[in-house]
């Protein structure tokens, strides 16, 4: 579980910079290597993802809310947009939606 979880959170990272490196690239006028790299980021968020055991439409419906926890935690210390209370319990369901979908035992 703790393996998985960190795959997660590694996915998360690289997802979450390559995109924020594009983003910066195209909507502020970074330079083009900022893209690349971004372009880069992404392609290891993939291969990551393919570490999990799980299938891949459980681990991507799964990625999804730990991809929410991790974007409310980068708009609060990159971004410096202090998640309100609704935020941090839309984010806290989607944490548990991960748990259920990953780690309920099945028959």
């Amino acid at each position: 579980m703790i393996k998985s979880l960190l795959y997660f959170l590694w996915a998360g990272l690289f997802e979450i910079t390559g995109g924020y490196l594009i983003w910066l690239w195209l909507r502020e006028a970074k330079p083009l290597w900022w893209g690349i790299l971004g372009g880069i980021a992404l392609a290891i968020y993939g291969v990551i993802a393919t570490l999990q055991p799980a299938n891949f439409g459980r681990v991507y419906a799964a990625y999804g809310g730990v991809f929410i926890a991790m974007a409310m935690l980068w708009g609060w210390k990159i971004d410096g947009v202090t998640p309100d209370r609704y935020d941090l319990i839309g984010a806290c369901l989607a944490l548990v939606a991960v748990l259920i979908i990953m780690f309920v035992p099945r028959t």
